[in-house]
């Protein structure tokens, strides 16, 4: 069975060599039967990695632990959805998962119909299939999953048990996808710089996959710092570990590059910032994927050393160095015709939040690798704390997010001071009445009320926004509100989706800024039959048991939960033994509210019954996770697909003229034009109906700078 597995990722070497190899030949001599070839190339090589990754999976279902991969991970006790798991579990397995999902990508990215970007597939294969024969090589040579003993081991050792989670099921799968994801992007924009189609032909391509990718990604990263927060028992969920910061690097890039370019496709500005920001975003998933691969960084995250450093480095150099050199080579095609109109303008917006999202990546990067570069100058790692991560990351973050309220209001003109003043004198108002309410009620931490202040006022400001939008659909068309609301989101699914990641993004920092600033923690140590008090909660402990199994001692106590002398539930906070492994793991316990968790740890215990515990209070924090299933269910609306994607610019309207007169000349005719036909877009003069609100030809938004219509 091994050999199958392993001649299979053999061929697939063969056919993903052969197909980049076609694919750049046929491109050059315009051979479309050499292309054909690189295609059915493609996709045998897709055919093949999933050969291996069915014969990895059926040698862990049957326990076949000849194959030392099936033994070091897996037991013939686990449940399946652990079996299926271990896929991932190890390195070697996780990168063949890596390269199984590459070549679905791919076959999808060539399938997909590309009408307007078909001249670029053949090199964008190319790159993907030259990504694809780097990690199949990796696989054949240091990283071989179908490795076998020389003996037959009777069972296998087992998960590590701190990954006997759910996280385990979901977390590895989509980091990785969300990861793998942007190497479609990277492999369109490499393309348009090696054709010199470098107008809005690739970014229609990569867009979509990139939308996907930094879903997955941040999903991903959320469900990561869940997985911390109830497995390894410390009470938090983001510690700034290394292999944490390299899922977050790539995200923030994204994110900038998302917004870079709308500012493209709507301005034809900042080409060169799109194409570096998709470069950087890859080669940074190419950096998470070989930090979670290598010793030279202290993570409980990492498979520690395994060889493969060498290999990444080599191939981040050549990728770095060859995308960033090709994209200064093409510098001089890649002119702006637009410009920012405004300091008052939703571009001008987008600028400073790609600064800022770029920037606070930088700063991560450097605060990551600070240890290996003073190890390799200085010969002593020079650890980087949470605070100084900490210290530079929280402003930024709340930069972005008051500029997230700011970009909603600012139209793609400029706008009235009235019109501005309008925007915000709602939103602004309830929030000082809410942080009155807070101040009134006890909160006093000067950086809590700044946080809550700005947290506050974005959320108030999109709901405003939202709202506004209603009600111009109401006054045009007569609708109720609630059908109004329903028409609206269900015609401009993407544009509400952008309101409601934003709005999210703000739930997940009241969360942040709750837990972080007042969190509590206390020690107690207890007989049978005492009790402890913090905040409003008293704790009853009751009684210690263990509880054996064939491969596990778990050692258990039991504690009586009241809340303001009223019993509310039992809580049983664990410390688990495996016969495999020498490290106990700690199973804590949760009590979960809308305001608060109450955590407890068991730290140890005496014979004669006394344990100790570590007690923490953690406000807000479930708000963390209800932002995370906003988040995802904003992104899927964003990603949904829209009436029909954004093509180039149409020529303007036959009812608008375009003539060198002022703005204000320009409005009022679009104004009349409405009043007398219908709605017409003010950037491109396109007709829609009452209901749209994107321009499905230029991107604007409708309904902005309509308050005096």
């Amino acid at each position: 069975m091994a050999n199958i597995g392993y001649i299979a990722l053999f061929l697939a070497l063969i056919t993903s060599l052969f197909s980049a190899v076609a694919y750049i030949i046929g491109k050059k001599r315009r051979n479309q039967a050499l292309i054909k070839y690189a295609k059915n190339s493609l996709l045998a090589t897709c055919g093949l990695v999933s050969a291996a990754v069915v014969t990895l999976l059926v040698a862990i279902l049957t326990h076949n632990f000849q194959i030392d991969y099936v033994a070091s991970y897996t037991s013939r006790d686990m449940s399946l959805p652990y079996l299926f798991s271990a896929l991932w579990a190890g390195n070697n397995g996780s990168l063949l998962f890596w390269a199984w999902l590459l070549s679905i990508f791919a076959v999808i990215a060539l399938l997909r119909k590309q009408t307007n970007n078909s001249d670029l597939i053949p090199y964008a294969a190319a790159v993907m299939m030259i990504i694809q024969a780097f990690f199949i090589l990796l696989l054949l040579s240091v990283s071989n999953p179908f490795q076998e003993l020389s003996f037959i081991p009777a069972d296998g050792r087992g998960l590590n048990p701190m990954l006997e989670n759910a996280g385990m099921i979901i977390h590895p799968p989509l980091l990785l996808a969300g990861y793998i994801g942007f190497t479609i992007p990277f492999a369109f924009a490499i393309s348009a710089l090696l054709t010199k189609r470098l107008g809005n032909e690739w970014i229609q391509a990569a867009r979509r996959w990139t939308l996907i990718s930094w879903l997955l990604l941040g999903i991903g990263n959320l469900i990561g710092a869940w997985w911390a927060y109830v497995e390894l028992g410390w009470g938090g969920y983001w510690a700034w570990d290394p292999v944490e910061n390299a899922g977050l690097m790539p995200w923030l890039v994204a994110t900038a590059f998302l917004h870079t370019i709308i500012i493209q496709r709507r301005k034809d500005m900042l080409k060169r910032w799109s194409m570096a920001l998709i470069i950087l975003t890859f080669n940074l998933a190419i950096f998470g994927t070989f930090l979670t691969r290598s010793g030279i960084l202290s993570s409980v995250h990492t498979f520690g050393e395994t060889g493969l450093e060498p290999f990444f480095i080599t191939f981040l150099l050549i990728s770095v160095f060859g995308s960033f050199g090709l994209l200064i080579f093409r510098n001089d095609k890649m002119k702006s015709e637009g410009e920012v109109g405004s300091l008052v303008s939703r571009e001008f917006t987008f600028y400073i939040n790609n600064f800022l999202f770029v920037g606070s990546a930088l700063i991560i990067l450097i605060g990551t690798i600070f240890p290996a570069l003073s190890e390799a100058v200085r010969g002593v790692q020079i650890e980087v704390g949470q605070s100084f991560f900490n210290t530079v990351n929280v402003p930024i973050f709340l930069a972005i997010i008051l500029l997230i309220g700011i970009c909603t209001v600012f139209g793609w003109r400029r706008l009235s001071n009235k019109q501005i003043i309008n925007q915000f004198i709602w939103p602004l108002s309830v929030t000082v009445i809410l942080v009155v309410i807070l101040i009134i009620t006890g909160v006093r931490e000067w950086s809590a009320l700044i946080a809550s202040f700005l947290c506050s006022l974005v959320f108030f400001v999109v709901l405003y926004k939202w709202f506004y939008e209603i009600r111009e659909r109401v006054l045009a068309t007569g609708d109720k509100y609630t059908k109004a609301f329903w028409r609206l989101l269900s015609r401009n699914t993407p544009h509400y989706g952008a309101y409601i990641v934003h709005l999210s993004i703000v739930v997940i920092a009241v969360g942040i800024i709750g837990s972080s600033v007042y969190d509590i923690e206390k020690g107690a140590t207890l007989r049978p039959g005492e009790s402890t008090a913090i905040n409003d909660y008293t704790i009853t402990y009751n009684n210690i048991y263990a509880d054996e199994s064939a491969s596990k001692t778990a050692v258990a106590t039991n504690l009586s939960i009241y809340d303001n002398g009223k019993l509310v539930g039992e809580l049983v906070p664990e410390k688990i033994f495996h016969q495999n492994y020498e490290q106990p793991v700690s199973e804590v316990a949760i009590r979960s509210t809308i305001l608060e968790d109450l955590y407890i740890i068991l730290a140890g215990w005496e014979q004669d019954g006394t344990a100790s515990f570590n007690i923490l209070i953690n406000p807000l924090i479930i708000w963390i996770w209800i932002g995370g299933g906003i988040f995802l269910l904003g992104g899927f609306m964003v990603f949904w697909p829209t009436r029909g994607e954004m093509p180039a610019p149409r020529p303007v309207a036959k009812d608008v003229e375009k003539t060198p007169e002022s703005e204000d000349e320009i409005e009022n005719q679009i104004r009349e034009l409405r009043r007398s036909k219908g709605r017409f877009c003010t950037e491109c003069g396109a007709k829609h109906q009452p209901d749209d609100i994107y321009c499905a030809h230029c991107g604007a938004i409708l309904n902005e700078g309509k308050d005096d219509d």
